[in-house]
């Protein structure tokens, strides 16, 4: 096998799987990240609690969490992916608030330096890019790759 048909395989298989795993990936950050939430395990506990201090935190908090483990488990069943999205797409500004509320918590040096808090946050953009992904698959089944 050459170089080239082994790079052709790989690339196939890549196109062939690729959305799947991106939908299982997302599902498994919604799912865990969500569980931690009413669990009490959540790292971002105080960092939401402080942002969305316009709500009672003992309810509002894990809320969230259940609402990330539904957009994960709605990722998992291909008919509710829609629903998924939507969801998702209602949650990710809410996300963002705290580069907005809470600067001197996520800004090392405004505009670019990013304390670890500030790194969780803008890592929400890779998973509204993932989403865009997959969200456009809903209208039909990714073609399979084709046989080599």
């Amino acid at each position: 096998m050459t170089i080239e048909q082994l790079d052709t395989r790989i690339a196939s298989w890549m196109d062939k799987y690729g959305i799947f795993i991106l939908r299982l990936a997302l599902a498994a950050i919604f799912i865990w990240f969500g569980l931690l939430k009413p669990l009490g395990l959540s790292p971002a506990e105080e960092l939401v609690k402080n942002t969305v201090y316009f709500l009672p935190p003992d309810l509002f908090f894990p809320i969230l969490g259940w609402w990330e483990v539904l957009i994960g488990v709605c990722l998992l069943y291909r008919p509710l992916i829609r629903i998924a999205l939507f969801l998702l797409f209602l949650q990710m500004p809410g996300t963002m608030l705290p580069l907005v509320i809470l600067p001197e918590v996520t800004f090392t040096r405004f505009p670019i330096g990013l304390t670890l808090e500030g790194q969780y946050i803008i890592k929400n953009v890779v998973l509204i890019g993932a989403a865009l992904v997959v969200g456009g698959t809903v209208r039909s089944r990714p073609a399979p790759a084709k046989r080599l």
